[in-house]
């Protein structure tokens, strides 16, 4: 063995302990006031999708706090768009990219265009908000969900999911043109 790499073994076998002991804050999808970059405009909605977040800036450097749900690795929406349409307990209907995915899950969804009503059993939950890039409907959304356990996991088709409450607290507080930044 060479002497650095005796050295290097040596230092890194020494900080590994602090790096096991090192502790995380546990995931909390509670709506709550933090503290952000003073760089992002009031008004504006920014999505961490790793981190499973939703962040509503309320100030200069404030924000409330959302957990989400997100896409699976491959469906998730990336850049900027705008709220152009909000809902309250939205009609649903899976893309036919999701039918194709998935025939036998929306197979009742083949050869028509009937969509679900809205109402509590209705994968879109109590609210949506419909993101739009240059004035064309993404398919994307920031909605409720019929599946709380999923918030702080990444296994929806894509849209960005809330539970029922959170959302229809955060469609009571963004109005039609607030932008969202998924980063």
């Amino acid at each position: 063995m060479h002497r650095r790499t005796f050295l290097a073994s040596t230092l890194a076998a020494a900080a590994l302990p602090q790096v096991l002991s090192a502790t995380t804050a546990a995931y909390d999808p509670t709506p709550q006031e933090v503290s952000i970059k003073p760089t992002y405009q009031p008004g504006q909605l920014l999505v961490l999708p790793r981190s499973h977040y939703l962040y509503f800036v309320t100030a200069p450097g404030k924000a409330m706090r959302y957990g989400i749900g997100v896409g699976k690795a491959g469906l998730e929406f990336t850049g900027t768009a705008t709220i152009a349409v909000k809902k309250e307990w939205p009609t649903w209907r899976p893309t036919d990219e999701m039918i194709e995915r998935e025939p036998q899950t929306y197979k009742r969804f083949i050869g028509n265009t009937d969509a679900q009503e809205g109402g509590p059993g209705n994968p879109l939950g109590a609210r949506a908000l419909y993101l739009f890039e240059g004035g064309r409907d993404t398919y994307f959304r920031i909605h409720g969900t019929t599946a709380p356990s999923t918030i702080g996991r990444s296994v929806s088709n894509g849209c960005i999911r809330m539970i029922n409450e959170h959302v229809i607290d955060l469609y009571n507080r963004v109005p039609v043109g607030t932008v969202v930044t998924v980063l």
